[in-house]
């Protein structure tokens, strides 16, 4: 996290009950790195807009870092923005898609240590 912060505007865009949500975040102790945190009801290309609008960042400036294909990675793709899909393990039914993502602007990785190899200069 040091590596990143100041050098990028890091965002947390999670989905679930604000309290809860607020409370893991406290938990990990990485609140401090974050820009801004926002939690969301809902995490689609819309949602995505309103953030983006929000914070003045223009998609193909965003890169979002996710475990759901549906839910973090293919809404920030239709934006234009760039997407960096890190499995979980298990996958809640929800959030499973049938396809393969091919996109030019999509990378996936089997760990976040990979991450820096992947980021603008």
């Amino acid at each position: 996290m040091k590596t990143l912060t100041g050098k990028y505007k890091l965002v947390v865009a999670t989905k679930g009950d604000l309290l809860d949500q607020e409370r893991k975040l406290k938990k990990s102790g990485l609140e401090h790195y974050f820009h801004h945190i926002e939690i969301m009801s809902e995490k689609a290309e819309s949602d995505y807009q309103k953030l983006l609008q929000h914070l003045d960042i223009a998609p193909a400036s965003f890169m979002m870092i996710g475990n759901s294909l549906k839910s973090d990675i293919l809404p920030v793709l239709q934006l234009g923005g760039h997407a960096v899909h890190i499995p979980y393990h298990t996958t809640w039914a929800h959030e499973t898609i049938n396809h393969t993502v091919q996109h030019e602007n999509f990378v996936e990785l089997t760990t976040i240590r990979d991450l820096l190899q992947h980021l603008p200069a």
